[in-house]
């Protein structure tokens, strides 16, 4: 078991960074919030990994910190949740609305996630909503007003798709402007901004 590794970034693209330890480049699939919080190509890095060995191949899964690595060990226990489709659902919230979501069982909200269905998401509430500690998360700093306006973060959603941002992350960015029940046209303006690319 490789339980983390630490190198160079060599590079970073959607879901996927190479990592060089002592001139052995790893691939590792990680997800949206490791990449963003991983430093920049040729910096040095420690990422938690877990190994998944298949009859198809051997992958390698990373995160930034212990506790993403944690909740992914627990989605992975869910029936029909594979290492890939939690790195998905991982994509789609940050690690504290995650938690939240599963604990409060907000499927309408997990459903949003790209990949996960309405029935996966109910499993993963199921299975899931006694095992999580709410608590580890509630410190972390982003975390979405509950008062906002559905169809106007569907809607920027949409727009910042068209502009070339992935779905989950447009997601992401259209759920934390969107505050107060705020208009497309606000959310849209705000997930602009504070866009780093």
């Amino acid at each position: 078991m490789i339980s983390f590794l630490v190198g160079v970034i060599e590079e970073k693209r959607e879901n996927l960074v190479v990592i060089d330890v002592n001139g052995v480049g790893f691939e590792v699939n990680v997800s949206n919030n490791t990449l963003v919080s991983l430093p920049f190509e040729g910096e040095s890095a420690k990422i938690y990994t877990y190994l998944a060995v298949r009859e198809d191949g051997i992958s390698l899964f990373g995160f930034s910190s212990v506790e993403e690595r944690n909740l992914f060990n627990k989605l992975i226990t869910v029936s029909g949740v594979g290492p890939k489709l939690a790195i998905t659902i991982l994509s789609g919230l940050s690690l504290s609305d995650l938690t939240v979501a599963i604990a409060k069982e907000d499927t309408k909200l997990l459903s949003k996630i790209k990949g996960l269905g309405k029935k996966t998401a109910e499993r993963l509430c199921l299975e899931l909503k006694d095992k999580l500690d709410v608590l580890t998360f509630r410190n972390e700093e982003a975390s979405f007003d509950t008062n906002y306006d559905e169809d106007a973060v569907q809607m920027a959603t949409d727009t910042l798709i068209s502009l070339g941002i992935s779905k989950n992350e447009a997601y992401m960015l259209a759920r934390a402007n969107a505050a107060n029940n705020a208009t497309a046209e606000e959310i849209i303006s705000k997930s602009l901004r504070g866009y780093k690319g």
